[in-house]
């Protein structure tokens, strides 16, 4: 069995906003009872359209934001009820390369006083030591030692983003949280970056959690698929499962608008906006927006129902397979 470098039990993410109708307070239902494991050494691609919550998982995943309730346990341990020393040893082993490389960079510092800070905070190593690492992760990278002594508003977004990435790889982490990695990128250097963090992976025997929307970039990198719609997930699988075999509605949908190259596929058109999570559906919470919608899907949320050994979904559609 494949050990599990991180397993998340039961996760709930809430917030209260006062912009509700007329001023009214609201709560903001963005992760909803996720459950999922990550394992040690894969590419977990997290998949949904804007606003299903998958941002915000990926984030108190790595606790930048704070979970209403449920666990997050990293190599064993709890990351929620963490002590300032222990969530201290936890950030060096999980890093996060953001969606947009400039707002991650300080512009006032150099790109090698960017990549010895976390060094000189987290670690006892000599400035010759840290050096040594900066040098061999810009290497890694892509980046020129010229480079390192450049400010963030001389590089084009791809060499920021290489920077951010090798920013990420100073501390040698275990994990690294990918949100959106390459949408901020031209549609020319997207490749680039796309085929750097598969080699790192390799390199450096990472894990990752590859948060994005763009279905084509999760077919060439992930090992495993999680699909989300309104926090919740409703479909996961290896690669191959969720793209030659999808079950849930709504993944069918996100693949139908996937280009292809040869052949023809029928664009699933879904009906409706994405609904509110202040406002969350009753039942399955696709429903509004689904074609095969039953009654039960209005009043009864889905059970987790397993296709394969690697495979589920919760759908009513497959309420007649046994566990």
């Amino acid at each position: 069995m494949v050990e599990n470098l991180i397993e998340i039990k039961n996760l709930v993410v809430e917030y209260n906003t006062n912009k509700g109708i007329l001023g009214k307070k609201e709560t903001i239902h963005a992760v909803n009872g996720v459950s999922l494991d990550i394992k040690r050494g894969e590419i977990l691609a997290i998949a949904g359209e804007s606003g299903c919550g998958k941002s915000t998982l990926a984030r108190a995943i790595i606790k930048l934001e704070d979970a209403k309730s449920g666990e997050i346990d990293f190599e064993g341990k709890n990351i929620l009820t963490m002590d300032k020393k222990e969530l201290k040893n936890f950030r060096t082993k999980a890093q996060m390369i953001f969606q947009n490389p400039y707002a991650s960079l300080n512009p006032k510092m150099k790109i090698i006083d960017t990549l010895r800070e976390p060094l000189k905070i987290n670690t006892s190593y000599t400035n010759d030591e840290i050096d040594k690492i900066i040098f061999e992760k810009a290497e890694k990278t892509g980046l020129t030692r010229e480079a390192l002594y450049k400010y963030p508003h001389e590089f084009s977004g791809g060499q920021r983003q290489r920077i951010a990435i090798a920013r990420a790889l100073v501390l040698n982490p275990e994990f690294i949280l990918a949100d959106e990695p390459v949408s901020a990128l031209d549609v020319s250097i997207q490749a680039q970056i796309i085929n750097l963090l598969k080699d790192l992976k390799e390199s450096f025997n990472l894990t990752f959690l590859l948060i994005t929307h763009d279905m084509s970039v999760i077919k060439y990198l992930a090992d495993r698929v999680a699909i989300m719609y309104l926090g919740e997930i409703v479909e996961i699988g290896k690669t191959d499962e969720i793209f030659n075999t999808p079950k849930h509605p709504y993944t069918k949908a996100l693949l139908s608008s996937v280009p292809q190259l040869t052949g023809k596929k029928e664009e699933i058109i879904l009906q409706g906006d994405l609904p509110s999570p202040a406002n969350l559906p009753q039942g399955c919470k696709f429903h509004t927006r689904c074609q095969y919608c039953m009654d039960i899907c209005k009043s009864t949320p889905a059970d987790n129902k397993k296709i394969t050994d690697s495979h589920s979904v919760n759908c009513h559609l497959y309420d007649k397979i046994s566990d």
